[in-house]
């Protein structure tokens, strides 16, 4: 699946929620399925096709194309550990991710941009690579000449920084630490990541 470039509020129509950060109001004026019987759709759906919803969420949650989803999907797979909590802790230590987590940006996709256009840093070296991924002790700041950004100050106006304790905000530096990967339980995304590794399980 290449990046979904188009309608964003009839994607999280389709899954019910507010999959990219930025579509609650649109979804609250319609909440049902796009489409001419999207009110009236009652269509029993099959396991296998729940599953491959379920990816698809995950997918289009985080930003992550299909080759990657599968890479970071092999790695959990083959580490110790529950295998669905492994792979949604990668995907929470994207760069993109933890940008949009620290508040810099609104939406994965703003964070996803920023990093791209290089105004992130990571221990004070730039990196323009969204996947990166962001080890437990590691800082991830605002570049020294991208502080001044309207867009970033205005994602960190107002924003809860105590609302994820597996990261700590520094105003005064505007910077991040990554202190440990996050717990299931502090992972807010409404994602069912056993019928991921049941999916893939399949293939």
């Amino acid at each position: 699946m290449a990046r979904y470039t188009g309608p964003k509020a009839r994607i999280s129509r389709r899954f019910g929620e507010d999959i990219f950060g930025n579509t609650q109001k649109q979804l609250s004026k319609r909440n049902y399925g796009p489409g001419q019987q999207g009110n009236n759709r009652r269509r029993k759906q099959s396991e296998y096709a729940i599953m491959l919803a379920e990816k698809q969420k995950a997918k289009y949650t985080y930003g992550v194309l299909e080759k990657q989803f599968r890479n970071l999907f092999d790695k959990a797979a083959a580490s110790t550990g529950i295998t669905g909590e492994l792979l949604l802790q990668s995907l929470e230590c994207r760069l993109d991710n933890v940008v949009y987590r620290l508040g810099i940006a609104p939406t994965r996709a703003a964070a996803r941009q920023l990093v791209n256009h290089k105004h992130i840093t990571v221990d004070g070296k730039v990196v323009g690579i969204a996947s990166f991924a962001v080890k437990p002790g590691q800082i991830v700041a605002v570049r020294e000449r991208s502080k001044s950004l309207e867009v970033i100050a205005a994602a960190l106006a107002g924003f809860n920084h105590s609302k994820y304790p597996w990261i700590e905000w520094d105003e005064t530096t505007k910077s991040g630490k990554l202190l440990h990967k996050p717990e299931r339980a502090d992972i807010p995304e409404n994602i069912k990541e056993q019928l991921i590794v049941e999916l893939y399980s399949k293939n």
